[in-house]
């Protein structure tokens, strides 16, 4: 009996070691043609982004009328649109991906529950077959050699334990890669999600833009030609206009925020133009993911300010929240009524004033930015926040006289770093950057005029 009995595990055992590998390939094959699939339509869009990039160039380089600029506009928002599109695909099947590791987690937390189970029945076993004496185990058996098999199969038993201990210590670390992946599929995603934001916004933006020329100009080239030539009041509406920040109750003007990256400028290296278009560009993002305060310091939950609706997530708690208690502390600034960025569909919020920065990251630079000032840096006030992101865009390269420095300190601005991988995928941050920059220098050469 006992002998059976042992075969019986031994015969399971082997079983259980390989059940999973059969869906495990079909599985990769499957994403594999999937992958292919999508890398063809990504290229294509590509392809007809890029048709659209040419011909705004080609036509900035002709003779400004207002034909020409209702042309530059349309063009870009169909290139913006299909840049939509192309996101939008990129997080569906992103989202794909985070339910496939999902799901693929809880069949490896299955599978080494399973052979945690198997192990347990083996070492019952071995236990209770260890506390036999040899007379006993003789005993058991109707022939002699009955007992020298239970000791063969109990051997193997030993060696199979050994097996198995191997292959669930393989599991705990192939899961240990999984819940990695999962989590950087889901930073990924949140990434891709604030670029769809911002290429919807730049889009509404573009679409304005032609809508007021038309009303302007009433759709007549002369007025438009009289508009160009009146830089006077173009001055004085580019020196006007309100400079949008997000996280303070008062924003500047462009011409009063220009003053403050001027004197950043002098500190730091970075052009003017540079700074604001980044702070442009996060507070747009800032808007879009709303304002919270956190609420809860154990959990990192909150509420948010427009609809006070319970949310998780405000703050990832294991990396921010102390950091951002000492940083509102230090100002005494209450920290359940201090507003920072809310959460998305994965990840977390925490994104403190104008620039942006989450607590973690303004705590590795806080000496720096008091040394500099002379007292504690406030996130939220819009001098010390352009000076905090001038100094990290300075550790990023964005003063350094190469093409495409200042493009990839945004690039890692916006995502930590600029990797190739993020070159590709955040490629809209970098040009978008680019491309306000650009507008700026239009219009601080204005004001120079």
């Amino acid at each position: 009996m006992v002998r059976r009995n042992v075969f019986k595990i031994i015969i399971l055992l082997l079983i259980v070691s390989g059940f999973f590998i059969p869906d495990a390939f079909v599985s990769a094959q499957t994403q594999q043609q999937e992958r292919q699939s999508l890398e063809e339509e990504l290229e294509r869009l590509e392809r007809e982004i890029q048709e659209y990039e040419d011909n705004i160039e080609i036509t900035k380089q002709q003779k400004k009328s207002l034909q020409n600029e209702i042309y530059i506009l349309q063009n870009k928002i169909r290139k913006l649109d299909l840049q939509i599109y192309r996101s939008n695909r990129l997080i569906n099947d992103l989202r794909v991906q985070i339910d496939d590791t999902a799901e693929s987690i809880i069949k490896t937390q299955e599978d080494i529950a399973d052979i945690r189970l198997q192990l347990g029945k083996i070492l019952q076993r071995i236990y209770e077959e260890d506390r036999k004496t040899k007379l006993e185990v003789l005993l058991v058996g109707d022939q002699l050699s009955d007992f020298f098999d239970n000791l063969m199969a109990l051997q193997a038993i030993n060696e199979k334990n050994k097996d198995l201990l191997f292959d669930i210590e393989a599991l705990y670390e192939y899961l240990g890669g999984q819940k990695q992946a999962l989590e950087s599929e889901k930073v990924d995603e949140e990434y891709l999600v604030k670029i769809s934001l911002l290429q919807k916004e730049e889009s509404k933006s573009a679409q304005s833009q032609s809508e007021n020329l038309l009303e302007v100009t009433k759709g007549q080239e002369s007025e438009y030609q009289k508009l160009l030539l009146d830089k006077k009041k173009q001055a004085a509406e580019i020196r006007s206009r309100i400079f949008e920040l997000i996280g303070v109750p008062e924003a500047p003007t462009f011409g009063e925020a220009l003053d403050i990256a001027n004197v950043v400028s002098s500190q730091t290296g970075i052009r003017p133009a540079f700074l604001l278009a980044v702070l442009t560009q996060e507070s747009n993002l800032g808007k879009n993911v709303g304002r919270c305060y956190l609420k809860n310091t154990s959990n990192g939950s909150g509420v948010v300010v427009a609809t006070g609706i319970a949310r998780s997530r405000v703050m990832k708690p294991s990396r921010d929240i102390q950091p951002f208690l000492e940083i509102t502390g230090e100002l005494g600034r209450d920290p359940l009524n201090t507003a920072v960025s809310c959460p998305l569909s994965y990840g977390y919020g925490g994104a403190m004033g104008p620039a942006q920065f989450i607590p973690s990251t303004w705590m590795a630079y806080r000496d720096e930015f008091k040394d500099i000032l002379g007292k504690p840096a406030d996130p939220w006030n819009v001098s010390d926040s352009f000076l905090a992101s001038a100094v990290y865009l300075v550790d990023l390269g964005a003063n350094r006289d190469l093409y495409g420095a200042e493009w990839c300190a945004a690039v890692s601005y916006f995502s930590g770093n600029c990797s190739r991988k993020n070159q590709i995928a955040y490629e809209f941050y970098g040009d978008s950057v680019r491309a306000i920059a650009n507008r700026y220098e239009e219009d601080i050469k204005t004001l120079e005029e």
